[in-house]
């Protein structure tokens, strides 16, 4: 597959951007070591924001972000919450790091980090614990020197939060959220950092997850309904962080990652609950030109907007189509922020950094695997397709959970062109069985490794 990184050309007059022709330096470990800083949201549409193509929603310190980094077009999460914060920890498929019931004995990349002199914290959503207080499955037993946030979500309308390993306080305020965790991190970069070892951030929004609501400030602003207040208002928080990094003079040595852990909530199943919105409420994200939303196994499930920023090293004003997952995060971070990959287990993401860096416009990812949790009470998983570079190949048989509709589909094995055929529409299975046949038997062959002891 051929891909490009086609480089936009933006002229901005405000004053939080960057200037979009600072030159690109080479990297140095030794004097380079980044700051890291993951913004992660949740149940977020591709098409959210104005950078990937609402006409709906103004979102100018996203749409900025884009601007001073580098928008990927070809980022996967994985297709729910739980699972894709295990991928995104660990480096590791959800069958392997076990999704919402991650093992005590999985490595993170925060683990990884602290070897490597980081100081590190987690806010937020963290969703791997099975949504308990499991002492050795925390925050602070997984590579944080730092927690606040909630173990679950927020689906009943009450949000339970924990600071490090004690219980915090409660809350049925949904609109409080996202101002709450901006604070948090706002107050973490400037009270508990230490000046003298890089950080490493990350940042898990309860938003735009059920039940969603906005603060007073934001609420009945937008032209999107409730939803539309919702992102406006991270969009404004996310600014207010943005601007911590610059008046703490951060931001030239922080790697700043936007993305979001899955599709929008969007199914028709779940548009007759549609907790938390009002009559007439736009219901859960937009989609844009992918197909289908949360839990599913086409584009929306797992294809996510992705930015990246690193003035001097990450190209502003770029775009990238490479194939790019959160699974690449633990592998690329060895090498930037100088700590090894564990050699005791297997480790789905690649190194990216040359990617990042705009050495190499392709990167390391020409396949990925669309795997999906067959049972939660047991923790099982299946994979239920592959993408090889522009092809993706689904399975006649898939094995989902209830946020998807995929099980009312046919059940044919489907052929995509993704570069032709973003919205998969046309079902090319019929026209070329070969490439049916070998995608098939690639991913079974994977599948049966990654599924043995």
């Amino acid at each position: 597959m051929i891909r490009c990184l086609c480089l936009l050309l933006v002229l901005s007059a405000s004053p939080h951007a960057l200037a979009q022709d600072a030159p690109i330096r080479p990297l140095d470990a030794a004097r380079d070591k980044p700051n890291i800083l993951i913004i992660f949201t949740d149940d977020q549409g591709y098409a959210d924001f104005g950078c990937f193509g609402s006409t709906t929603h103004k979102t100018p310190r996203m749409d900025e972000l884009a601007q001073q980094g580098t928008k990927y077009t070809s980022f996967y999460a994985q297709a729910v919450c739980g699972p894709s914060r295990s991928a995104l920890l660990t480096g590791r498929y959800p069958n392997r790091s076990g999704g919402w019931g991650m093992p005590a004995d999985e490595i993170t990349w925060a683990e990884l980090m602290q070897t490597a002199g980081y100081q590190t914290a987690a806010i937020g959503k963290w969703d791997v614990s099975d949504r308990r207080a499991i002492l050795p499955r925390m925050p602070l037993a997984q590579g944080f020197d730092y927690y606040f946030g909630a173990l679950g979500a927020n689906d009943n309308g009450t949000i339970h939060y924990h600071e490090n390993n004690e219980k915090h306080s409660s809350s049925d305020d949904m609109g409080a959220i996202t101002r709450l965790y901006t604070d948090k991190a706002i107050a973490y970069l400037k009270e508990k950092r230490d000046p003298d070892k890089p950080f490493a951030l990350y940042l898990s929004h309860t938003m735009m997850h059920t039940d969603i609501d906005a603060s007073p400030k934001f609420r009945g602003t937008s032209a999107g309904g409730l939803y539309g207040d919702v992102v406006e208002e991270f969009d404004y928080e996310t600014g207010r962080l943005l601007d911590t990094l610059d008046e703490l003079k951060l931001t030239d040595n922080t790697l700043v990652i936007y993305t979001t852990d899955n599709g929008p909530w969007n199914q028709i199943a779940y548009r007759e609950r549609e907790k938390g919105h009002p009559e007439g409420a736009k219901f859960w994200g937009d989609a844009g030109p992918l197909r289908a939303g949360k839990g599913s196994n086409y584009e929306a499930g797992v294809r996510v907007p992705a930015i990246i920023r690193w003035p001097g090293k990450v190209k502003a004003g770029a775009e990238s189509d490479a194939i790019f997952a959160t699974l690449d995060f633990l592998p690329t971070f060895a090498t930037l922020c100088g700590f090894e990959v564990p050699k005791d287990r297997p480790i789905d993401g690649v190194d990216q950094t040359d990617l990042l860096l705009g050495k190499d416009a392709d990167g390391n990812r020409n396949t990925f695997y669309y795997t999906s949790q067959a049972n939660r009470k047991k923790n099982t998983f299946a994979v239920n397709g592959i993408r090889v570079g522009k092809w993706k190949y689904l399975k006649a048989e898939h094995v989902i959970g209830d946020y998807a509709q995929d099980k009312d589909r046919e059940q044919v094995e489907e052929l995509y062109d993704l570069e032709a055929d973003l919205s998969e529409t046309t079902n090319l299975a019929s026209k070329h069985p070969e490439i049916v046949k070998q995608l098939r038997e690639q991913m079974d062959t994977w599948w049966q490794a990654a599924s043995g002891p």
